[in-house]
């Protein structure tokens, strides 16, 4: 009930969506860092903020305001250039102080274009930085392209966990693969003495895994570095490229790239949109 025929964006090879159902558990951390990592391993990787709303994705990759993408002729833009990843968001085109009060219709309409109209260069992993929720974005990836599958990011927290059910259940009724769970925060790690503790609590991640069988793809610390870090635009796997943390995010990007080269990717119809 939720397809029509979808296209094929040109000059990229797989897609895959970062969401969590809920806000605030660190979703967009993951994703920049996630985005390097793939990009560490040695692939060409973009990153496209779809959270209208509130994107974050300018600040994290050390995006100055009012740095705007040019035309690449047409209706098209280019994507900017930010740690050697290409990147798209609506922060690129507004001011940041500036709302978005607009009502669904226009936050879908926005989103595929930035998604369908940005000149992609031969990027083999799209990063989609989904917005809290299960609303008009996640239908019209859904509708619109084909999707290799889907990361959910969660807290160990059982709040969060309730919403991340609901993330992955909305993927399983468009049939975009869950591809796993990345529990954010797992453990909050003192800056000062080391000591280690599972203020969310503990196991949420393998429990939402099992349930809907699939793998934890990581587990990751609350620290005050990766914070400072994104906020200052240089996220953890670009700042501390040998850290343990960029180790973990290093690692998910392995199991992710391995598991679509495993589905043999989704490779859609033979469409393209015209930009």
């Amino acid at each position: 009930m939720f397809f029509k025929e979808r296209v094929v964006i040109e000059g990229v090879k797989h897609i895959v969506a970062v969401a969590s159902g809920k806000g605030g558990v660190g979703k967009s951390t993951v994703t920049v860092n996630l985005a390097l990592a793939m990009a560490a391993e040695g692939y060409r990787v973009g990153i496209l903020d779809a959270d209208i709303h509130g994107p974050s994705q300018a600040q994290m990759l050390g995006v100055g305001e009012g740095v705007r993408p040019q035309s690449s002729g047409g209706n098209g833009f280019l994507p900017l250039q930010a740690h050697g990843l290409q990147a798209m968001s609506m922060a690129f085109m507004v001011d940041t102080r500036e709302p978005m009060v607009w009502r669904g219709p226009m936050v879908a309409g926005a989103f595929q274009q930035m998604l369908t109209q940005t000149a992609w260069d031969n990027v083999d992993y799209l990063f989609i930085d989904m917005p809290p929720g299960t609303g008009d974005i996640q239908l019209t990836l859904a509708q619109k392209v084909p999707v290799d599958g889907a990361v959910i990011v969660t807290t160990p927290q059982d709040i969060a966990l309730l919403d991340a059910r609901k993330g992955i259940e909305m993927f399983r009724k468009v049939n975009v693969p869950v591809l796993g769970v990345v529990e954010n925060m797992s453990l909050h790690l003192c800056s000062h003495c080391g000591h280690s503790e599972p203020i969310f609590g503990e196991g949420g991640g393998e429990r939402i895994a099992a349930e809907y069988e699939t793998r934890v793809l990581g587990r990751l610390p609350l620290t005050m570095s990766i914070r400072e870090q994104v906020d200052g635009g240089r996220p953890t796997v670009v700042a501390e490229p040998d850290s343990e943390v960029t180790g973990t995010f290093r690692a998910m990007a392995r199991q992710v790239a391995e598991q679509i080269r495993d589905q043999g990717g989704n490779e859609g119809p033979e469409i393209s949109f015209s930009k």
